[in-house]
């Protein structure tokens, strides 16, 4: 089994990306997983050139100092020729029809006055991540399965039309792990894209930032200390963090404390500590460019000869190999 999981690098990784993904992919990785970070999926929208390249840099760095084995990691753009090429194939076994009806396009392309062409076949360049590296397994949110459907659909098209190919995926929906909230505002999610990033614990702050912004976190004005996502969202949400934090559940910590200020500041003291050894690891690695671009080269390598013979046949089958 092979399992293909990615990150964007469209800003820089926070706690919700943290404690939903990345510590789950350090601690339950098999030798066979892929880890990668997505940087051409970030160039769909207006983005800055040496911002993505740093970003990109960086959130590898944050992959490896979180734990995942740098054998089952690497950066997409480093694969770009052998990318570019499986994506072209899919595409001309894409419809129209089906890009379009993407959910996601539809609701990112509304209200753009200039929509760009990548936002609307990114999902098969997704396909060509995924079937390049031969997944049997992409653990995804709910936004996501329609496009490991297309990559099913565009896989069973190409194996029957020209001889098969592809392993077939199956998209699993991630295990459920923390769903952090913004601290301003407890009914979005955090995001790396946010305009306003008082409410986003980013994995490189600073631990003071970090406890001014969840010390700052809105909550309501209820005193009413219990964990009630419904009704308190931005009190289950510090809940919720200092819970993932501390491997119990929101309820038992409810029960710890009698205030909402002494619950903020050890759910502070909780994410410091929980960020103190990833952050100082992050910062090594990227003050040490020739262990990081050393792994990084290492892992470019790995996934070309992993899907070498997979692109090959695709080509050949097509004719154009």
């Amino acid at each position: 089994m092979t399992r293909l999981s990615a990150i964007t690098p469209s800003g820089h990784a926070h706690l919700g990306n943290y404690l939903g993904a990345i510590r789950r992919w350090a601690r339950e990785g098999a030798p066979g997983d892929l880890y990668f970070v997505s940087d051409l999926h970030a160039m769909t929208v207006s983005y800055n050139p040496a911002r993505l390249r740093k970003l990109a840099r960086e959130t590898l760095a944050v992959l490896v100092a979180a734990g995942i084995d740098p054998a089952r990691v690497c950066v997409q753009s480093d694969l770009v020729r052998e990318l570019g090429a499986l994506s072209w194939v899919l595409e001309c076994t894409c419809s129209f029809g089906e890009a379009s009806r993407m959910t996601q396009f539809k609701q990112k392309a509304d209200g753009q006055g200039t929509v760009r062409l990548g936002l609307l076949t990114y999902p098969v360049l997704m396909a060509a991540d995924i079937l390049l590296q031969n997944a049997t397994e992409v653990p995804v949110g709910q936004d996501q399965t329609q496009h490991v459907e297309l990559a099913r659909s565009l896989a069973r098209r190409f194996n029957s039309t020209f001889g098969e190919v592809f392993t077939v995926p199956r998209a699993v929906m991630a295990p459920t792990a923390a769903r952090v909230m913004d601290l301003s505002d407890p009914t979005r999610k955090m995001s790396k894209s946010t305009q306003d990033s008082a409410g986003v614990v980013f994995l490189l702050d600073e631990p003071d930032l970090v406890r001014r912004k969840i010390t700052r976190a809105v909550t309501d004005n209820e005193a009413r200390l219990e964990y009630r996502p419904s009704s308190q969202p931005g009190l289950a949400n510090v809940l919720e963090i200092l819970a993932a934090c501390t491997g119990r559940s929101p309820v038992e910590v409810a029960d710890d404390h009698s205030s909402y200020g002494e619950l903020k500041n050890a759910a502070a003291d909780a994410v410091i500590e929980e960020l103190r050894p990833l952050r100082t690891r992050v910062l090594e690695l990227l003050d040490d460019p020739t262990t990081l671009d050393g792994i990084r080269a290492a892992g470019a390598e790995r996934a070309r000869e992993r899907g070498a013979h997979t692109l090959a046949s695709a080509l050949r089958m097509a004719g154009v190999g």
